[in-house]
């Protein structure tokens, strides 16, 4: 299916709608975390790990959570959510780990969030799901921030798994390209800070500063 005109969904400070939805969302925690020394998710903010962070956004507005980790995963099993692992032998990036979610999820609606964003908004499921069924003919929905699309942040129909796969394996890797062959929505949000995400040693300082 060919990509069209964004559908968007503008959201501005005020009454949040912090409701569960019917959907899966998988935490990103796949990466080599090469820049910071390790998995990015077991890295310490105010003593909790920033996945913990994640998962306390997330937790009361999904159904279920998956958590996509490679090495080490026993380390992220002791949250007590399913710990799944890319389905390539190599590195594919986020969309590996979006791809084995929508393998595996329970619902017709995965959302993925990253590991190492642990200022996510209580509201964030439930506008995304708004943001990908205002229109029927939507496949995915994708959050914006200051102009500027989080492509790892983002809401998926299930149905769209051989599309994933066809597009795995015909050597596409960027979530960002990816998003452009689908008809997309776009949620639009102001608070750049909620969207930080940490990658190195020096965000993780500065994030500790900045949330006291």
């Amino acid at each position: 299916m060919g990509a069209s005109s964004p559908s968007r969904v503008l959201w501005r400070d005020g009454p949040t709608d912090s409701s569960r939805c019917a959907v899966t969302t998988v935490i990103l925690a796949g990466g080599l975390g090469t820049r910071i020394g390790g998995a990015k998710g077991l890295r310490l903010l105010h003593g909790r790990m920033l996945i913990d962070w994640v998962l306390d956004a997330v937790r009361d507005q999904s159904e279920e959570i998956l958590i996509n980790a490679n090495h080490p995963c026993d380390a992220y099993e002791h949250f007590g959510y399913l710990v799944v692992a890319d389905q390539t032998q190599d590195f594919l990036g986020p969309l590996a780990g979006v791809q084995s979610a929508l393998r595996c999820a329970c619902h017709d609606f995965i959302v993925s969030v990253p590991c190492d964003t642990p200022f996510l908004p209580k509201d964030l499921i439930s506008n995304l799901f708004r943001a990908v069924t205002v229109k029927s003919t939507t496949e995915a929905a994708v959050a914006v921030v200051a102009g500027k699309r989080q492509p790892t942040i983002a809401i998926y129909r299930k149905s769209l798994l051989p599309q994933l796969d066809a597009y795995l394996g015909s050597g596409g890797r960027g979530v960002g390209a990816w998003l452009e062959t689908l008809r997309v929505g776009e949620l639009v949000l102001d608070d750049t800070m909620a969207f930080s995400n940490i990658n190195t040693l020096d965000d993780l300082q500065l994030a500790s500063q900045a949330h006291k």
